[in-house]
């Protein structure tokens, strides 16, 4: 049986979602859209992200993929998004919905992704950013966080600034290609982009900095915690609320992976959580 290929890029806010996943206890992002999945095809086709996000964690550019039979494609591709988000809660929108290659996967074939972290840093929080930004009343020292920033650029072990996960990890090596903070008035944000990312590293990173923005650590302290490998010996883990997938980049067009697809390495088929 002919099977076709959807990729989906979602947006959502994860205040009231315990996460992506389907979940046991709560409500996954994952579950609402797979329900709206199955009023349009009989076979209740599954999702498959390129990540999954934490409880309260939000996203601008998740990316999941289905497929489902031929047959069973009633509606217009250019309408497929329109339709979803007819039957979608506000705080998730299907952004785009497109036909991809038979061979593209969401999780296997993403080359990177890039996420956000926001901070308000004034004495009254702006309540226009409430479950948008953590509230941060101290004042901030943006050219220490700057700084520090680039310590996490490159190939770290980065087990201090990850929380414990449910299962070991093959490794907790990972590698960014940016980590850097821009301050624009009030807001601080900062942007993460690497290869994969660890349980909570990317709040880690984030509680880490701006501990050292307000003199909780020197310079010489965060250098030290990468070769500590240790919770412990890190900053604190930021709030999920500021915290947003932003994009998940994919470098090989569709056309010129189609060999040899399967030889990703372990790494590469994790599937990561930054949150």
């Amino acid at each position: 049986m002919e099977k076709l290929k959807f990729k989906l890029v979602i947006a959502y806010d994860g205040t009231a979602y315990q996460g992506w996943q389907v979940q046991k206890i709560g409500t996954g992002v994952q579950e609402k859209i797979e329900t709206v999945l199955a009023r349009y095809f009989p076979s209740s086709p599954q999702l498959h992200s390129s990540s999954r996000t934490d409880t309260g964690v939000h996203a601008l550019g998740m990316v999941a993929h289905f497929e489902v039979p031929r047959a069973e494609v009633k509606i217009p591709v250019a309408r497929l998004a329109i339709a979803l988000n007819a039957f979608l809660p506000d705080d998730i929108r299907v952004l785009e919905a497109t036909r991809t290659a038979a061979d593209f996967h969401a999780r296997f074939d993403a080359g990177g992704k890039q996420y956000r972290y926001f901070i308000w840093n004034h004495h009254a929080m702006n309540p226009l950013l409430i479950g948008r930004a953590w509230h941060v009343p101290r004042k901030l020292d943006p050219a220490k966080m700057r700084a520090a920033a680039k310590l996490f650029v490159g190939k770290h072990d980065f087990k201090s600034f990850a929380a414990n996960h449910p299962y070991e990890m093959e490794s907790t090596v990972r590698t960014l290609f940016r980590c850097d903070v821009k301050k624009s008035g009030k807001m601080f944000t900062i942007t993460i982009e690497g290869d994969g990312f660890l349980y909570k590293m990317c709040r880690g990173i984030a509680g880490t900095l701006v501990q050292l923005g307000y003199g909780r650590f020197t310079m010489a302290e965060v250098k030290a915690m990468f070769a500590k490998t240790n919770r412990c010996a890190a900053g604190m883990s930021a709030p999920a609320h500021g915290l947003v997938l932003w994009k998940v980049f994919y470098r090989r067009s569709q056309k010129s992976k189609s060999k040899g697809r399967h030889k990703t390495s372990p790494r590469s088929r994790r599937l990561d959580t930054g949150s």
